[in-house]
């Protein structure tokens, strides 16, 4: 099948175009991989198996894509559009005569819903990464429900012999609420802990800057634990699995502190619910986070537990083999 995958956030683009690719489709990715040699400014390698589309390429890099040319469209079997509602409604009209599949990414809101309802009913595609969003207001329905994954060979040796704290995010101070800033320095303040990721300069002496992925891999395996709180809207977040498949205890907010009506009145999060099949650590409390993390610490039978419980469930759930049959079952039924 000849894919087009058009993308807005290069680390989902990097799993789920290397995973079509593994499953021996041809993929043009329309984003950070237009080069599937990648860049050494993006925080995943290259993909295995990519092609370089020169002719493609040129055309995406001098066309804006909420007015893709024909020639971007008409050779594809499918086209996948990882979020970016405007490119799907601006285009809609050279679209339609496509398979075209709206990829959910945890950023809908009644809005897009709204927007993109008239598509739906004219055809448009669309995969969940999270049976959550069935709670948002307007919901146009889906095809189907695939989680995001992340590979179990890779996320894999937890070990917590640096027994340290970590956390990872971009810009944490600066989207403040959002990404639940106080509850999560809280435990990173309390134990001298790190925070990684891009833009999280203003955090001082926590800040660990954006390190690269091989080195990633390494922090979360030594880590003790990560304080969690995921972004707003999101059900959950990649390095919330990554930690999970990696076996790093979690120590996560509850609903109720994930709970931010006054911006959309959205039954949305979804870890509480996920680390409740394992009795994992939830808290409704910054204190209490701060308590279990200690707990962690001090109890490294408790915290071996926690992790094997947690990567046997991110097998089950987002292990890159179970995912895998999910998205060859759905582009298998398009045929």
């Amino acid at each position: 099948m000849k894919i087009h995958y058009i993308s807005d956030h290069s680390v989902l683009e990097y799993d789920e175009v290397q995973l079509l690719l593994d499953l021996g489709h041809e993929v043009f990715s329309n984003g950070a991989y237009l080069d599937p040699k990648g860049h050494i400014t993006l925080p995943r390698p290259g993909l295995k198996g990519g092609k370089f589309y020169e002719d493609y390429v040129k055309l995406a890099s001098t066309t804006p894509r909420t007015d893709m040319p024909q020639e971007l469209i008409d050779p594809f079997d499918v086209i996948i559009v990882m979020h970016s509602p405007n490119v799907i409604i601006q285009n809609w009209e050279k679209l339609k005569h496509k398979t075209v599949v709206w990829r959910s990414i945890g950023q809908s809101v009644p809005r897009i819903e709204r927007q993109l309802t008239h598509c739906r009913n004219e055809g448009l595609k669309v995969i969940r990464y999270s049976p959550k969003e069935e709670n948002i207001e307007g919901f146009m329905g889906s095809d189907a429900m695939i989680r995001f994954y992340k590979d179990e060979n890779v996320y894999k040796g937890w070990t917590g012999k640096d027994h340290n704290v970590v956390s990872f995010a971009q810009s944490l101070k600066g989207r403040r609420e959002f990404c639940h800033y106080e509850e999560i320095m809280s435990v990173v303040e309390a134990f001298n802990g790190t925070v990684y990721g891009p833009g999280n300069e203003d955090l001082g002496k926590f800040n660990g800057g954006q390190i690269p992925y091989e080195m990633q891999i390494k922090t979360m395996q030594g880590a003790a634990l990560m304080p969690y709180g995921g972004t707003w809207p999101a059900c959950y977040t990649l390095s919330f699995i990554e930690a999970l498949m990696t076996g790093l205890p979690i120590v996560a907010i509850s609903k109720r502190l994930a709970h931010y009506p006054q911006y959309e009145p959205i039954d949305f999060y979804e870890v509480d619910e996920i680390l409740a099949k394992i009795s994992g650590v939830v808290c409704d409390t910054a204190e209490d986070m701060v308590y279990q993390a200690q707990r962690l610490l001090d109890d490294p039978e408790h915290a071996k537990e926690i992790s094997r419980r947690q990567r046997e469930l991110a097998i089950e759930m987002f292990g890159k083999k179970n995912i895998s049959k999910q998205w060859r079952d759905f582009l298998d039924g398009l045929v």
